[in-house]
């Protein structure tokens, strides 16, 4: 019942607000002198180009190759194309052999099965490994209504509840 005044209290503020706004004397006499036509487009065409100035646009792979040409020389040579990989390999590289190992390549399955092996068993049963799921985030609702299917049980349990409480 309190969204029905509120909303109507709301009507009645913008209706009166409106009487306020428009009820208002603005003056409709333009203040500056309209400016003659002849010498301002004459003046505006001298100073125009012929062509309207754009900015160049870059497209992807044009940004992509200026990010992976660090010394700008146009060119990308094999170290500069290599240089985000042995990044890469020097990370998932722990020992610092210059060897990647299964075990180092694979360390985020090695941790994830080792922190679900709560028994430390070296094997998963089925609870176990229901802790190895990826969690997805869910997915948002297109409309804020409820799904049909609730909305369906819904009057179903209140004409349940009214039949049980009339017995009693």
């Amino acid at each position: 019942m309190w969204r029905y005044l509120v909303g109507a209290g709301a009507t009645l503020l913008l209706v009166v607000s409106g009487l306020f706004l428009f009820r208002s004397t603005a003056s409709t006499e333009a203040r500056l002198p309209a400016a003659p036509v002849a010498g301002v487009a004459s003046e505006t065409e001298q100073d125009l180009p012929a062509e309207a100035p754009s900015a160049a646009a870059k497209t992807r792979e044009q940004k992509r190759f200026d990010r992976i040409d660090k010394d700008k020389n146009d060119s990308i040579g094999k170290d500069e194309f290599f240089a985000l990989r042995r990044k890469l390999f020097a990370r998932l590289d722990t020992d610092r052999d210059g060897k990647l190992s299964f075990e180092e390549w694979s360390v985020k399955a090695v941790e994830r099965f080792a922190g679900a092996d709560k028994d430390k068993s070296g094997t998963l049963n089925r609870t176990e490994f229901a802790t190895t799921a990826m969690k997805r985030k869910p997915a948002k609702p297109r409309c804020a209504c409820a799904p049909a299917a609730t909305a369906a049980k819904a009057p179903a349990a209140a004409q349940e509840a009214s039949a049980d409480d009339s017995e009693d």
